[in-house]
């Protein structure tokens, strides 16, 4: 079993050779790369090889690993990637509120960032 510590919570995953807990987050084994960026571009339709552009450090072996894992244990997976958006929209709205500015700023870069994405 993968052990992860979510805040106060104890997890466990199945294991598999292509994904790694560490720093309270799932990983593609021997990366830096989260499971959930590959697997939100994957429910956004992107394909192995398109992920693969997005993530050039990974082998195309460890993107399928990452599927096959995410599709295996998809209620699982899927609760875990939820459980991050709740978590970065709680830390979201508390900066809005003790960083305005800061807060106005981040805003107008993620939106520029998405228009260059398309």
């Amino acid at each position: 079993m993968l052990d992860l510590i979510s805040g106060a919570k104890q997890l466990k995953y199945p294991p598999s050779p292509y994904i790694e807990a560490r720093d309270g987050g799932l990983y593609i084994a021997g990366t830096r790369v989260s499971l959930d960026s590959v697997i939100i571009r994957f429910q956004q339709g992107a394909s192995p090889e398109k992920i693969n552009q997005s993530f050039p450090t990974l082998k195309r072996a460890q993107i399928y690993g990452a599927i096959a894992y995410y599709l295996e244990n998809e209620a699982t997976i899927s609760e875990y990637i939820a459980e991050g958006e709740r978590e970065f929209d709680q830390a979201e709205a508390a900066l809005s509120q003790t960083d305005p500015e800061l807060f106005a700023r981040l805003e107008g870069a993620r939106r520029n960032i998405g228009s260059k994405r398309t």
